[in-house]
């Protein structure tokens, strides 16, 4: 949809006509296929979504105090932010970590560090979220035994690992191995879970970080998707039924500016879905159909000028979220321009959730804008153009494909460029920076980490190794590689390793030797 017809004076009849719509069709009642107007027919009225606020910051005791706090404040589920080492497989004290750790998560080198994260909370009593994509399946052992030791049952532990290594070629970087082995470790962690964690989503396919690189709402509901379609073709491949594993497939959007966009994004992108589901993957149960997603407000529209603006961009994007259907959502803190958020901060971005629930009466009617000239309009609109994009996909040879080549990277850096040139040209309005600025900005509090965390991480990680079973360590390293040659699912010997207390690194390093490492090559 172009910029002239997203801005037209009014909508009507006429321009739903003109896309085809039909409202038995595109349209039906919430709970049922098409799901456009939600998933559950009541919606928040049964339940509200989970207000699941992202954090972590320095080490695992630093991390579990802020965990603390935001329960204590009313937070439904937990998210953990991992620092960037953890991301990409290195320990605390390698040199590849030096300066890095805590820095923008926790840091967490083994088993260990998981306990200390989570301790005084009953994991089988809260839903928790991790941000972890190409070492996911390293932290996803690490938490379930974790939980183990603790005493929580496995079979009820419940919450989401990203796992979504293709946006990370995509839009985010912190990779590890080549495409196709690392697409094996997504489907070894997607069968385990079936069996292991059958309450846990195995993946969240993102969106949000191709958005906040620049994506169109188009672009983000098309590649999201056709990222999804490509984990759904590997489990098969793999022997998984998709009945089985599809239900605990789960997404992950963001949720921007533009109110009317953002709403209809979501609508489109749960009805594609579910007619990709069951017409092209041919699955018969109704939850297979299901796109059930996470949402956070936008990172990218956050300002370090006049930062208290940022709440009010929040709330925005969290309306827009709520009226879209989000099963579960994080509010930025107003501060994130800065630093990662204070305690201040992390409470206004979680109150904004809560009095959207409790206090604005948009809970209590399943899509309120369902039928709205101008959400179905936009609805349908967004579903053509990213069905054009899959279209696109198919001549690149497919999503694998595509991104090797590089054109999904370039189509999505053509739209920011063009962003860009609108924001620089005062085409398109940032309040507080390119209109409406001030002269000098006030000094705003922020959160800082302390230097002595990253020693005390180093040093931590040093002792365990030293006064670990050397014995049992050496073997079940050994059993890593073996099980990457050879085949199979590499998660048992994972989680033996884990229980070994062999640190992230050291799996990490043990499937690099016998995977090499992905080195991007643009042949556009």
């Amino acid at each position: 949809m172009s910029k002239a017809e997203r801005e037209k004076a009014f909508y009507d009849a006429a321009d739903l006509e003109a896309l085809g719509f039909d409202a038995g069709q595109d349209l039906g009642e919430p709970g049922a296929f098409p799901f456009t107007r939600g998933i559950q027919p009541t919606m928040y009225r049964g339940r509200l979504w989970t207000m699941r606020q992202y954090a972590g910051m320095g080490d695992a005791e630093e991390s579990n105090r802020r965990y603390r706090y935001l329960l204590a404040n009313g937070t439904s589920g937990l998210s953990v932010a991992f620092d960037l080492p953890t991301q990409i497989g290195y320990d605390s004290d390698d040199p590849m970590a030096l300066g890095e750790v805590g820095r923008v998560g926790v840091a967490i080198d083994s088993v260990e560090d998981m306990e200390r994260l989570f301790a005084g909370i009953a994991l089988d009593h809260v839903s928790t979220s991790m941000t972890i994509n190409a070492t996911a399946s390293i932290l996803l052992a690490m938490y379930v035994t974790a939980a183990r030791r603790s005493g929580a049952e496995t079979k009820k532990l419940a919450g989401t690992v990203q796992n979504d290594v293709l946006k990370e070629y995509i839009a985010r970087g912190t990779y590890i191995y080549p495409i196709p082995q690392a697409m094996r470790l997504v489907t070894d962690v997607i069968g385990w879970a079936a069996e292991t964690v059958p309450e846990w989503n195995p993946i969240s396919i993102s969106g949000y970080h191709m958005r906040e690189a620049g994506a169109t709402a188009a672009q983000e509901i098309a590649f999201t998707l056709a990222n999804g379609m490509t984990y759904v073709q590997a489990a098969i491949d793999a022997g998984l039924e998709v009945d089985r594993f599809a239900p605990r497939l789960s997404f992950f959007f963001n949720a921007h500016n533009d109110f009317l966009e953002e709403i209809s994004k979501f609508r489109a992108a749960r009805r594609l879905w579910a007619r990709v589901m069951r017409d092209r993957f041919g699955a018969k149960s109704p939850r297979s159909w299901m796109l059930r997603f996470h949402s956070q407000t936008a990172g990218s529209t956050l300002t370090a000028q006049q930062p208290e603006n940022n709440i009010v961009r929040t709330a925005i994007q969290a309306l827009a979220a709520v009226l879209g259907g989000t099963q579960s959502l994080h509010t930025n803190g107003y501060d994130e321009a800065l630093a990662l958020p204070t305690e201040e901060a992390a409470r206004i971005a979680l109150r904004t959730q809560q009095i959207l629930a409790h206090e604005s009466g948009v809970a209590a009617t399943a899509d309120p804008l369902g039928g709205s000239y101008a959400i179905e309009a936009r609805t349908s609109g967004l579903e053509q153009e990213a069905e054009a994009y899959f279209a696109r996909i198919e001549a690149q040879g497919g999503m694998l494909r595509a991104i090797e080549r590089g054109w999904v990277q370039g189509e999505i850096q053509a739209a920011a460029y063009a962003y860009q040139q609108a924001v620089d040209a005062g085409e398109a309005v940032v309040v507080g920076v390119n209109r409406y600025a001030r002269e000098s900005e006030p000094e705003v509090p922020i959160q800082r980490i302390d230097e002595a965390l990253e020693r005390g991480q180093v040093e931590r990680v040093r002792a365990l190794r030293a006064r670990r079973d050397a014995g049992r360590w050496t073997a079940a390293i050994a059993a890593i590689k073996v099980r990457a040659h050879e085949g199979g699912n590499l998660m048992p010997a994972i989680t033996e390793a884990v229980e070994a207390l062999a640190t992230v690194g050291e799996i990490a390093g043990a499937l690099r030797e016998v995977f090499g490492e992905y080195r991007e090559s643009v042949t556009v």
